[in-house]
């Protein structure tokens, strides 16, 4: 017998609407390709923005340098990053947006975040972790955790992630190249959040 989520799952894998009736800006470009990844034993949550080029054509989350990066900075390898039994991938839109006039991606879809993303959160009560990426998930998870700057809410990693909450919340930045220069500029992240990232991940993942 299917679960609450997994139909909720192939309602998603289904969805048509930022192509066929969307409320907010233009329709969808492409045919939709929702791309999730979510069992309701999963401990881990990743909550990105929205699928680029790439996984859009593979229909897979991250396969991509940004998910070698974001494997490497979890400290875990390739088999476990993409067993939902363990981690679930819920990013804020499902399907690739789109490209702007500049050949950057468009925002994640609006429609998305209000029509699925809360159904699904609300289905993982094992989650004990969750990895929120980007100004978009931060806008969206962290509430007054956010500052004004993605630099100024992320270096408030040690508060947003001992916040009293179902479960331990960190802030990072994308692991796109995009931001080499920024991972330069702020060498604390890879000397200080990540060992504590890591460390916290692989105990989760000892249970």
């Amino acid at each position: 017998m299917a679960s609450k989520l997994d139909e909720l799952l192939g309602e998603i894998r289904r969805c048509r609407i930022c192509r066929d009736a969307p409320k907010y800006g233009k329709t969808l470009p492409h045919e939709p390709r929702p791309v999730i990844a979510a069992t309701r034993s999963a401990g881990i949550l990743i909550a990105g923005q929205a699928p680029g080029t790439r996984v859009h054509a593979s229909g897979v989350p991250f396969t991509d340098p940004s998910g070698d990066r974001l494997r490497d900075w979890m400290g875990i390898d390739h088999e476990t990053f993409y067993d939902s039994r363990r981690v679930a991938i819920v990013p804020m839109g499902f399907c690739f947006p789109g490209l702007d006039e500049k050949g950057g991606d468009l925002p994640p879809r609006r429609e998305c975040r209000e029509i699925w993303h809360d159904r699904v959160v609300e289905t993982l009560k094992e989650i004990r972790l969750a990895l929120v990426i980007g100004q978009y998930a931060h806008a969206y998870h962290l509430g007054n955790f956010r500052e004004k700057s993605l630099t100024l809410t992320v270096a408030n990693w040690q508060q947003i992630r001992d916040r009293a909450r179902p479960y331990r919340v960190y802030a990072l930045p994308h692991p796109s190249w995009r931001n080499n220069a920024w991972l330069k500029k702020n060498p604390w992240f890879e000397r200080d959040l990540l060992p504590e990232l890591r460390s916290d991940i692989a105990a989760i993942l000892k249970n």
